[in-house]
């Protein structure tokens, strides 16, 4: 028995501070992406805009209102589940959130950044979550990261022991560090083994490069397929039961020693 599942990365060049703009963009994507037999669309980091952090408080919504109902909607029209990261105000305090809506429009739930990229003043603007959830889909447990987080080893451990085997990564990743997402994403699907769905953006906010290369990195490390450094919704179907293939012969958790690990 497989459980196929058909993902589509929408690969797009953020307008800076123009929601309207990127929810255009958005909205004829996911529409392609149904076209296609797509059962989930994931967006890349801050998608509606960008790194205007400084005017959080006017992009950001409350859960439920804003951008959130919008992409309930888009969800629902399309009959998609739909990831990517926006801004969520919760009172005073503004979070780097990745919500998940299924194709009925429902959200699933959230995932608030957890640790907040000091390069790109996320410490400055923006209060990191604390929160580690995930998700049952009809084709596994998944969960979120958001870019930066890839770095931190320990969060997706604990999503594979939490049993995800799918990690959703919307990401705004930047040259000059290309050999390090190509690695690091390697790395996190190969030490956890597990599907890594990365989208990442392309474009320039002011000096700083977008290079794109979204991926979706299999429970091998393997790239099942990889984007160039253009706009593109890249879609893929892959098979879930490839993972109790790879960990049937690679006996990774079995062999875990966590009593050796913590002081």
């Amino acid at each position: 028995m497989t459980r196929p599942v058909t993902l589509s990365l929408a690969q797009i060049d953020v307008s800076f501070g123009q929601p309207e703009a990127n929810l255009a963009t958005a909205e004829s994507l996911a529409a392609e992406a149904r076209r296609r037999g797509s059962d989930v669309i994931v967006f890349p980091e801050l998608w509606t805009t960008a790194y205007d952090l400084a005017q959080a408080s006017r992009h950001a919504a409350v859960l439920g209102g804003g951008i959130f109902a919008r992409l309930s909607d888009l969800a629902r029209r399309h009959s998609l589940y739909v990831t990517g990261s926006v801004l969520r105000r919760d009172g005073e305090a503004f979070y780097n959130c990745a919500p998940l809506f299924s194709p009925q429009g429902e959200l699933l739930g959230h995932y608030d950044k957890v640790h907040l990229f000091g390069l790109m003043e996320e410490d400055r603007y923006l209060t990191a979550g604390n929160r580690t959830p995930v998700f049952d889909l009809p084709w596994g447990r998944c969960a979120i990261g958001i870019c930066y987080d890839l770095r931190f080893p320990e969060l997706f451990r604990k999503y594979a022991l939490l049993g995800a085997e799918m990690i959703f990564l919307p990401s705004e990743w930047p040259y000059p560090r290309l050999a390090h997402w190509q690695t690091l994403l390697r790395a996190r699907a190969i030490e956890n083994q597990s599907f890594y769905v990365a989208c990442n953006r392309v474009g320039r906010t002011g000096e700083t490069h977008f290079f794109g290369h979204s991926s979706v990195i299999d429970p091998a490390g393997q790239a099942v397929v990889e984007a160039g450094e253009s706009q593109e919704l890249l879609t893929v179907s892959v098979d879930m039961d490839q993972i109790a293939e790879v960990r049937k012969v690679l006996t990774v958790f079995k062999d875990r020693r966590p009593e050796v690990y913590v002081e």
